[in-house]
């Protein structure tokens, strides 16, 4: 692989984008891979409607793609509006409300750090802004009782929280969880006891973090650690993204990316 993102446990297999190499991709527990589609646009969050359709951020266009039965993309939500950076991670509510992050700012460019909203993308594709203020929002879990929104924000190194009302909209945002020690949160996944397992690429590792900051267990990868998800038949199977690099051509071209497997003793919710 090039570089592993967007990790999801669905129907017995890993689900994942190679972010640079333009793919979705799913694995079966045997390791056994195949080739779900490619987006030109640069894929990053994965999410599925109660149908069953997948829905695929699209990064470079600010777009929600949906895969039709067929094997095709469709357009299913423009984020432009809310998104004034790249789209990255995702999370889908078993109502089918998607919410989407992005960066807010060009880090590539140097551009100074800024804040920006989630994208509320409802079913039917109407997009608006929720979840205001946050610095480089990135992976994100909803808890087992679908109340709590919690969020990674990348560069304020923590994970924040919000209350999910029914409609989907987003209130009472508050701390979670600060990081410590160089640790910052890109992909995230939740358990069973609602604690949140982080991957951070700055140290190296992934965090079992519980609310209120303390870390209960920490798988060390020595490597750039980019994405996690809960899965396998029994759901307590870690799978962690590593990459040696996050810079496209230096992926391309070592094609060094991982997926590594840990064993947990909690399993994923149900």
């Amino acid at each position: 692989m090039a570089f592993a993102e967007g990790l999801r446990w669905r129907d017995g297999q890993l689900w994942f984008s190679d972010m640079h190499d333009d793919s979705v991709w799913r694995v079966s527990e045997d390791g056994t891979r195949h080739r779900v589609c490619d987006v030109t646009g640069r894929p990053s969050g994965l999410g599925w409607l109660p149908g069953g359709e997948l829905l695929i951020v699209s990064m470079l266009d600010r777009k929600l793609l949906k895969l039709g039965a067929d094997g095709k993309l469709t357009d299913y939500a423009d984020l432009s509006g809310v998104a004034p950076r790249r789209t990255n991670d995702m999370i889908v509510d078993e109502k089918g409300r998607a919410y989407v992050g992005n960066f807010g700012f060009d880090f590539d460019e140097d551009e100074p750090q800024a804040t920006t909203s989630l994208a509320l993308v409802t079913q039917g594709g109407q997009v608006s802004a929720a979840g205001k203020d946050l610095l480089f929002p990135n992976g994100m879990v909803i808890t087992a009782d679908g109340s709590t929104l919690i969020v990674a924000e990348t560069f304020a190194a923590c994970l924040t929280a919000f209350d999910i009302d029914d409609a989907g909209n987003l209130s009472n945002k508050r701390s979670w969880a600060s990081l410590k020690d160089g640790a910052i949160p890109d992909g995230i996944c939740i358990d069973a006891e609602d604690a949140v397992w982080v991957a951070s690429p700055a140290t190296g590792d992934c965090l079992r973090i519980r609310e209120g900051g303390e870390i209960a267990d920490r798988v060390v990868t020595g490597r750039q650690a980019i994405a996690c998800a809960l899965g396998g038949s029994k759901g307590d199977t870690l799978y962690i993204a590593t990459a040696e690099s996050v810079v496209r051509e230096e992926c391309r071209k070592a094609r060094s990316g991982r997926i590594e497997m840990q064993g947990v003793a909690v399993p994923a919710g149900k």
